[in-house]
């Protein structure tokens, strides 16, 4: 029973503070005037009255009424029901005119003042509130006879029941009678019509906003202009709420003055008035719902978690089902007759069963994670949130997570979690009707059903009793003058005496009736249905899923039956599978059928796997599920074991401590309270006498019955405790205590063993690296198998705080002491037992730091685990082992062919070891995946092409953490990254990674492979026996100490000059000196004679070193001859010139040099001085047919002689003499060779027009100038040359002059030569090129972003568009000039990059010998060696050269090559895997041929000039290998006679080398042949079986995996084939397959000339699909009076038919396809005229009659492929002689012509005379009588 009201209080307007800014309200009477000893007064009131403050107001209002909430100090709502009334006052101010006033203000004579009754009550009933205060008004108002004391007096004695149901009349005294109902239940909200309120005004989706926000704890502010509803919408909002209560700051009114309660960190629910809106606009984290408008503002800084994503749409659908039913029927032909939604009050229940029936789903099962821990005295109840959401599967969803860490959740499981108390609808939801919410949610109709029948419970419990008796209540009479003033008269003062007597009198009668009892009805609160069989429910198991399950069953199967080798298959099949949370509760279910009485006994690999699927259990959970799962293990982590010696055992603890979850203090309370409830459920069992005690390990989850048990036990024992004696109460409390005791004991033990490191000397929670120190493990390689995922540290958060400061004993004591503080006091143990604890814990952690020292101990001595046996490389002859085999895993980097990423097993990663020898970085080992184990995995790379070294931390996630590896990146295009393993110390790496830098960068040239080959020892040792070549060490010596005579008799002066940056060795002072210096006389020539300097002993060395590859080449190309005598014919217009044979004029060029005959050595010698590197311009290749020369040399110096150039007329001294003297240079140059050319004066002119250069696509880099002078724009004529003024004008140069766009742009016509400026790259942009192509063709991982693909990284490489296609441009320009008679000088930087891919290209291009074997080696030796390619400095092979890095010019002209060898396949002797075969030994350092900057320093050093009895000449090695097999050949070799080639250099007709991109994993590179001839022979080896197997026959298909066999030798081309035939049947060794092919290939010639066609030196052999492949681009030369014209736009791929140039046999039919031999498919051809359609001309054709497909076809020419048309014979009707019609051709006899006639057309012919038409007529008609 309670009171009806509390308090009553007339408050008015306080006339004493009238003259403030704002009225004041305050308390004119209240009754009782002292407090209730159970309520004290609530201060504040007159704020609440008047919230927006105590005004006066100009006219009467009308009396207002609503309901304010006050929350006092306890927590305790009051309830204050105000009702306000205005009464007249006289205004003051109107009497006094106060003369500041405004003049014209009229103030009224009379205001109204507020004055408010208010009710105290800690009862929520509205309505009685408002009946009550009503009558007390109509009292006061109609002057009744009942005194207002007595009315009163009834009011505060009124007392009701709280609950039950029960109806109770109530009167107070003025003829009144009212009817109060209360609740049946008063847990359940009572919320009238408010909720349909709610919704009413701001619709489903805000109050779901709303919901959401209220229970994730955020701040939500009501705004309306009506004080009643903002009450409502507040009480709706906690209705919904329900089963939790909001615990937050709850004000349904704020006054105005409290406004800055708004600013309050805490959450809220508050109400405001429209009124204030203004002052709301600043909150930024408040959600503001307008109820008068209907909107709710969300802020940006504000997020809502909203329900997961079924139950919000089923929420909402269920919503607008009750709020809306005609929605459904809306779009219904027949819509029923009435779907009006229900009553408000109706409504107002079913939108509350809605939120009723989505809490049941949410918290369905929250019974069965609560942990009771303590039963009495109190019970204790703990909540297990990570079971609860991991049971669930809900751990990742946010509303659910904030929901359970809330304080609402908190206190429904402090009211709610209790077993034995009084239970309500929700209870009972969640007991008897999961099963069906389940069953309905795919139904909403039975949704329905199911909430209309929770709406009626809910409104059966607001109103019990619906025939409810006639309310009667007086209202105040509506009077016609109410407004008049002296019809109201003043509230009365009350007579407080009087209410006081009633008060008084009504508590004495309370204290003399007899109390009333009522039973509280308390029972067991039912659990409902298991967690885990929601889950199972839940989950579909499929096909896939019970597959997995069956493998990890499998597997634990295999390894206790010990049948490890199935097991190990399985095992990467079961780490994938246990990714997924069944198959981890799979394998600790299987695990614990194998743990006997707490122990199971493993063996060594056993336990490996075991703790290995521990680990990855562990490591693949969430972060809340992995609470479920660790939990089940932790009873297992304890059991298994293995024994390592006599009386010591492992335990798996010791190896799965690598997780984050050990350090989790949830976790561990969570374990604890799981286990003490178990406990306590046994002790009172045994008490019982019942069950059996239970598994003391067993988890949260261990099984629905125990649980169940445990709850029910707890709930009979809390029945039971009244009725036992005191002592029998203490007993009970002193067990439980004794037992939570207990249990801390055993969890600081538990806590120990996962917490103390194996290593307890390494402290693990210190140092985060020591986690994975291989020393602080067990040998076992499973036991760190998480360390590498590790990636947070032990921070304050996990429970390790100061850590720092001690070692790892103290600071598991800490945590453990930490654990047990909290955990025994939520479990109320005494303060002794906590004291005993404390001193007891680091005794345990010291005890077992002693027993892990001696397992550790032993754990050192065990065998290491079998690991896969390391496989030795083969080794060159010659090479040796620097560093043996270091045990390493090869892990997977960017390219997806190895991992099986793109089809084909994973070969990567791989295990097995690095070898490091004088020559070669090799890794040889065996795929981690057991299904490919038997392959084995090569990859290497010679030490000398490393160019990169980078140390990465690997983490391999399937087996053991890898302490460190190295990223080796080499310019082969390989890549090795790899980690290093656990048995392999850091100091080995570190020793490793020493030799390997020691190795990559010798001091010397001499340090490398080339020259250490077979040296025994690693150190480079100096040669101590005599040489044989001692004549040529003599030569070098003598040349040397010449130079340095030479020099020193110079006359010098002193000038700036930039000194050469190369020379980085100065072992001369001269050299130094040198630098200085530079030459200004000329030299004595007698002193420099070559005799004065060779002894005669050494001539004959000396001959052989001229005969060297400059030589034979210039004797080949007619360039001069050198006779004994070193003289020469006077008559020829070039010279050998030996100015240079010191080496003295510049160091980087060969001896002996071509200049023009006409200028001397001297002049040689001045002009040097002008060229950068003093590489003056020399004649390096004649054309034979134009006789134009190519020149090369240096770019200019930057000074002196550009001003020659810019102004031709200065006068100043010094340049007029460098002008004199260059021009000479120039004339004699240019002159002699226009001498030998015939182009000068005398001879016929070879005039040429230009075609257009610019439009050719080729000139786009260069200088738009050159376009221009060279296609002559100013006027040009119609076939593109230029005019015939301009034409007159000698228009060709002599001599172009490739040259720097930063040198020269000055020309002059009138000049002989003319210079193109072109812009080229420099060094760096190579190197930065080369490095971003490496990156793009071997990437170091594997990534899925777009900007990062292969095409788009190699395009950013720039290596395609930038080098190669401007090389292949500029190579292609110079060779048009040449060929067509202009001479050219390629003069760029330095003169030994570009330049030297430039020249080199061009005589490829220009001259079909240097496209032999023997030419390509001649061209490299002239160009690349003897004049001077830095090698050494390019390819850093020294540690001089380190810092420079890798330049890769050379292999940019390979590459160039490559693209024009894919253009013109038949041009080329060599094959492609000849260029890649120099493209890695260029940077291999196996051979000396590139070896050091130039001839210079090769004979310095003493190397003998790589002559052919040198075993380091790649060359020789080449022969010798071609002579063996046909690896280098081109089978499609057929060339043509002085052809030049023109490839394509558009991006398009570019391809990306394979070198770049291919690799063998079966046998590493391919071009060490003896290691790869030899490894094969060791794989056919094993491969033959000892036995031949003759019960089954044999397959000879097999797989060929990409990037692991070599698809060349696998699926080998139809040549190799033919030729292994051939070599069979005729019994030849495959040695002589040279005369085998070159046998075949003459009898095809004999063939041919008996056949009398063209041969086909290779049309036998040719493949069909080539027919797309040039030869060359036609040049199109019409032969003309003028001259001819040059077309050199032939880049344009669009262009189709070509003429070919006189005098050159055709080439357009080399690359058809195969000609047949049958002379059926032609069986006549020839030219005919043909007229064309109507209007069109006649035209000649080339007619093909063609018996075999009864076809007559024409093409444009004979040499066409191209069929332009086809007349079928079966058409053919008649075959007639014909006349000549309109525009025939003229002068043909008129017997010539003859018509066709077919069903379509007739077709006019024309042949060349009579006989032939004849012919032709014959031949047609014997085909159609032939049909």
């Amino acid at each position: 029973m309670a009171r009806l009201a509390d308090y009553f209080v007339v408050v008015g307007y306080d006339l004493d503070k009238r003259g403030g800014s704002e009225g004041q309200g305050h308390i004119l009477q209240r009754f009782p005037e002292k407090d209730w000893e159970d309520n004290p007064f609530p201060q504040g009131i007159e704020l609440f009255c008047q919230p927006n403050g105590w005004q006066l107001v100009p006219e009467r209002e009308r009396p207002s009424f609503f309901v304010s909430v006050l929350t006092d100090i306890n927590s305790e709502r009051h309830y204050c029901a105000c009702f306000t009334f205005w009464e007249g006052l006289d205004n003051l101010k109107a009497s006094e005119v106060d003369e500041d006033e405004v003049p014209g203000l009229v103030q009224p004579a009379q205001v109204f003042a507020p004055k408010s009754l208010v009710l105290v009550s800690r009862l929520d009933h509205t309505e009685v509130f408002r009946n009550c205060l009503g009558l007390i008004y109509a009292v006061h108002v109609d002057s009744l006879s009942v005194p207002l004391e007595t009315v009163i007096g009834n009011l505060l004695t009124c007392v009701i029941p709280v609950a039950g149901g029960s109806q109770r009349t109530i009167t107070l005294g003025a003829g009144d009678r009212q009817v109060i109902q209360t609740p049946i239940n008063d847990s359940l909200p009572v919320s009238g019509s408010s909720v349909a309120h709610l919704f009413r005004q701001l619709g489903i989706v805000n109050v779901l906003y709303l919901f959401c926000a209220a229970l994730t704890e955020h701040k939500i502010l009501f705004l309306s202009s009506s004080y009643q509803r903002l009450t409502d919408a507040c009480r709706a909002l906690l209705a919904i709420m329900f089963p939790l209560k909001y615990s937050f700051t709850y004000v349904p009114i704020l006054p105005g003055k409290l406004l800055e309660v708004l600013s309050t960190p805490t959450p809220f629910i508050i109400g405001v008035n429209s009124f204030f809106r203004s002052e709301t606009q600043e909150l930024l984290d408040v959600i503001i719902a307008d109820l008068d408008g209907g909107t709710v503002t969300i802020p940006e800084c504000v997020h809502i978690s909203l329900l997961p994503d079924p139950l919000l749409q089923q929420t909402q659908t269920a919503l607008s089902m009750v709020l809306d039913p005609e929605l459904e029927m809306a779009d219904h032909a027949f819509p029923p007759s009435s779907t009006q939604p229900s009553t408000l009050k109706i409504q107002d229940k079913e939108i509350r069963a809605v939120f009723l029936w989505l809490f049941g789903q949410l918290f369905n099962g929250y019974r069965w994670c609560l942990h009771i821990i303590r039963i009495h005295p109190e019970p204790v109840i703990r909540f297990h949130k990570a079971a609860f959401l991991g049971q669930r599967a809900l751990t990742e969803d946010d509303f659910l997570m904030k929901v359970l860490d809330g304080m609402a959740f908190a206190g429904f499981i402090s009211e709610r979690g209790p077993p034995y108390r009084p239970t309500d609808l929700f209870d009972d939801l969640i007991a008897n009707q999961v099963e069906r919410i389940r069953q309905e949610e795919c139904s909403p109709h039975k949704v329905m059903n199911h909430i209309k029948e929770l709406a009626e419970q809910l409104f059966k419990n607001e109103n019990p009793y619906p025939a409810v008796a006639m309310h009667k209540v007086q209202r105040p009479a509506e009077s016609p003058g109410h407004n008049d003033p002296k019809n109201l008269a003043m509230f009365p003062l009350l007579d407080d005496v009087t209410v006081q007597l009633f008060i008084d009198h009504a508590a004495a009668k309370l204290q003399t009736a007899p109390p009333v009892v009522k039973a509280e009805l308390k029972g067991m609160v039912p659990s409902g249905p298991p967690l885990g069989e929601c889950a199972k429910l839940a989950t579909v198991f499929g096909p896939p899923l019970a597959r997995r399950l069956e493998v990890v069953r499998n597997c634990i199967t295999y390894i206790f039956d010990n049948k490890m080798l199935e097991a190990k298959k399985l095992m990467p099949a079961v780490l994938r599978a246990l990714k997924g949370r069944a198959a981890r509760v799979c394998l600790t279910q299987e695990l614990n059928q194998h743990v006997l009485q707490n122990r199971a006994v493993l063996d060594d690999q056993q336990f490996d796997y075991i703790v290995r699927m521990m680990n990855c259990t562990l490591q693949d959970c969430s972060h809340m599920d992995e609470h479920g799962i660790a939990a089940i293990l932790l009873p297992l982590v304890t059991a298994f074991c293995r024994k390592l010696g006599a009386g010591i055992t492992q335990f798996a603890y010791s190896c799965v401590q690598e997780h984050m979850v050990w350090t989790n203090m949830q976790f561990w309370e969570a374990m604890f309270y799981s286990d003490v409830q178990n406990h306590i459920r046994a002790l009172y069992l045994e008490a019982d006498g019942g069950e059996q005690s239970i598994d003391q390990e067993s988890g949260p989850a261990a099984g629905g019955q125990e649980l169940l048990g445990a709850l029910e036990l707890a709930s009979e024992q809390s029945r039971l405790w009244p009725t036992l004696s005191k002592e029998q109460q203490s007993e009970r409390v002193q067990k439980e205590e004794s037992t939570v005791f207990s249990q801390a004991i055993h969890y600081a033990n538990r806590m120990s063993y996962l917490l103390l490191p194996l290593d307890t000397s390494k402290n693990r929670l210190l140092n985060r690296s020591g986690i994975g120190d291989v020393e602080s493990v067990s040998n076992s390689y499973v036991t760190n198998s998480i360390a590498g995922s590790m990636a947070e540290s032990y921070d304050t958060e996990s429970g390790f705080e100061d850590a720092e400061s001690s070692d790892v004993a103290n600071s598991v004591v800490r945590f453990i002491n930490r654990f047990v503080d909290k955990v025994c006091n939520e479990s109320g143990v005494t303060n002794e037992h906590l004291k005993a604890l404390h001193t007891m814990i680091p005794d345990i952690v010291q005890m077992h730091i002693e027993t892990l020292d001696a397992v550790h101990r032993e754990s050192k001595r065990l065998p290491p685990i079998q690991k896969p046996k390391l496989l030795r490389p083969i080794l060159l002859a010659g090479e040796e082992l620097v560093m043996d085999g270091m045990r390493v895993h090869l892990i997977s980097d960017g390219r997806e062919e190895a991992t099986g990423a793109l089809g084909g097993p994973p070969l990567l990663p791989a295990e097995g070891a690095i070898f490091l020898t004088t020559y070669r970085l090799i890794f040889k080992g065996t795929p981690n995946d057991p299904l490919v184990g038997e392959q084995v995995v090569t990859r290497s790379f010679p030490i000398a092409s490393l160019t990169k070294e980078k140390r990465i931390s690997v983490s391999l996630s399937m087996d053991q953490f890898i302490q460190e590896g190295l990223q080796l990146r080499s310019c082969t295009f390989q890549l090795l990254k790899i980690a290093f393993d656990e048995e392999v110390a850091s100091d080995l790496a570190e020793v490793f990674r020493k030799h390997m830098h020691k190795l990559r960068y010798p001091q010397h040239v001499q340090g490398t492979f080339a020259f250490t080959v077979g040296q025994s020892g690693k150190t480079l040792v100096e040669h101590k026996t005599k040489d044989k070549n001692q004549s040529i060490k003599t030569l070098s010596k003598n040349l040397v100490k010449s130079a340095k005579r030479t020099i020193g008799r110079q006359y010098v002066t002193r000038k700036k000059y930039s000194p050469p940056t190369w020379e980085n060795r100065s072992s001369l002072q001269s050299e130094l000196d040198e630098d200085e210096l530079s030459v200004s006389e000329e030299l004595d020539q007698g002193s420099l004679t070559l005799s004065s300097t060779i002894r005669s002993s050494d001539r004959q060395t000396m001959s052989n070193v001229v005969e060297r590859a400059c030589c034979r080449d210039y004797q080949r190309l007619g360039l001069g001859t050198l006779s004994n005598s070193l003289t020469r014919s006077k008559n020829e217009p070039f010279r050998i010139s030996t100015v240079n044979r010191m080496y003295t004029v510049c160091r980087s060029y060969p001896g002996l040099l071509i200049v023009p005959q006409s200028i001397p050595d001297s002049t040689i010698q001045r002009i040097s001085r002008c060229y950068r590197q003093n590489r003056f311009p020399v004649v390096c290749w004649r054309n034979s047919r134009t006789k134009a020369v190519l020149l090369r040399s240096a770019g200019l110096h930057a000074k002196g002689v550009v001003g020659f150039f810019k102004s031709p007329n200065a006068t100043s001294a010094g340049t007029t003499h460098t002008k004199n003297e260059l021009d000479g240079v120039f004339k004699g140059m240019t002159g002699d060779v226009g001498l030998c050319l015939g182009i000068i004066k005398h001879a016929k002119p070879l005039q040429r027009k230009w075609g257009s250069i610019r439009g050719s696509g080729r000139l786009s880099a260069y200088n738009p100038e050159v376009g221009n002078r060279l296609s002559s724009k100013e006027s040009p004529q119609p076939n593109g040359g230029p005019s015939e003024a301009l034409f007159l004008r000698q228009q060709r140069a002599y001599l172009y002059i490739i040259g720097d766009k930063t040198q020269l742009k000055v020309t002059d016509s009138f000049q002989q030569w003319e210079v193109v400026p072109i812009e080229v790259c420099d060094v760096r942009q190579v190197k930065n090129s080369f490095k971003k192509l490496i990156k793009a063709c071997v990437p170091s991982s594997a990534t899925s972003e777009p900007s990062m693909t292969f095409h788009r990284c190699l395009e950013e490489s720039e290596w395609m568009c930038l080098h190669v296609q401007l090389v292949l441009q500029v190579s292609v320009l110079v060779v048009e000039l040449l060929d067509t008679g202009s001479s050219v000088m390629v003069s760029l930087e330095d003169g030994w990059d570009v330049t030297t891919q430039v020249v080199s290209l061009v005589q490829l291009l220009s001259d079909p010998y240097y496209r032999t074997f023997d030419g390509f080696r001649l061209l490299v030796e002239k160009e690349w060696l003897s004049f001077g390619h830095r090698f050494s400095h390019r390819g850093a092979q020294t540690l001089a050269s380190q810092s420079s890095g890798f330049t890769p010019v050379f292999l940019q002209f390979l590459d160039c090559v490559h693209q024009i060898h894919l253009q013109f396949p038949m041009e080329f002797e060599f094959s492609q895997y000849y260029l890649k075969f120099l493209a890695y030994h260029y940077v291999s350092n196996r051979f000396r041929t590139f070896l050091l900057d130039s001839d210079y320093e090769r004979i310095e050093l003493g190397e003998p000039f790589l002559c052919s009895t040198d075993k380091g000449s790649m060359w020789d090695y080449i022969d010798r290998l071609n002579k063996k097999t046909p690896i280098f050949f081109n089978y499609m070799f057929s060339p043509e006679d002085e052809e030049v080639l023109r490839p394509y250099s558009f991006i398009s007709n570019l391809k990306v080398w394979d070198f770049y991109t291919e690799e063998t994993l079966s046998e590493g590179p391919s071009y060490d042949w003896e290691l790869v001839q030899r490894g094969r022979q060791e794989r056919l080896a094993e491969e033959v079986p000892d036995k031949p197997d003759t019960t089954t026959p044999k397959s000879q298909r097999r797989i060929v995996w990409p990037c692991y066999d070599s698809r060349s030798r696998v699926v080998p081309d139809a040549i190799t084939k033919l030729l292994q035939s051939l070599e069979a049947e005729l019994g030849l060794p495959p040695e002589k397959w040279k005369d085998t092919w070159d046998k075949i290939k003459a009898n095809q010639r004999a063939e041919a000339k008996l056949e009398n066609r063209p041969s086909f030196n290779s049309s036998l052999l040719m493949s069909s699909n080539l027919s797309h492949q040039r030869r060359s681009q036609g040049v199109y030369l019409p032969e003309s009076g003028v001259g001819s014209s040059i077309n050199l736009a032939m880049d344009r791929e669009t262009s189709t038919t070509s003429t070919p140039v006189a005098g050159r046999p055709s080439t357009s039919t080399l690359y058809s396809q195969f000609q047949s031999t049958e002379s059926e498919n032609r069986s006549f051809e020839g030219i005919l005229f043909k007229k064309g359609a109507l209007l069109k001309p006649w035209k000649p054709r080339w007619f093909v009659l063609d018996k075999t497909k009864h076809q007559l076809r024409y093409y444009e020419t004979r040499q066409d492929k191209e069929c332009k048309g086809v007349i079928e014979l079966a058409e053919v009707e008649s075959v007639i002689p014909g006349t000549p019609t309109m525009g025939a051709p003229k002068n043909i006899e008129e017997k010539a012509f003859f018509d066709l006639k077919t069903t379509k057309r007739v077709y006019n012919f024309c042949a060349q005379d009579s006989p032939n038409a004849q012919l032709w007529m014959d031949s047609i008609q014997s085909c159609l009588s032939d049909a």
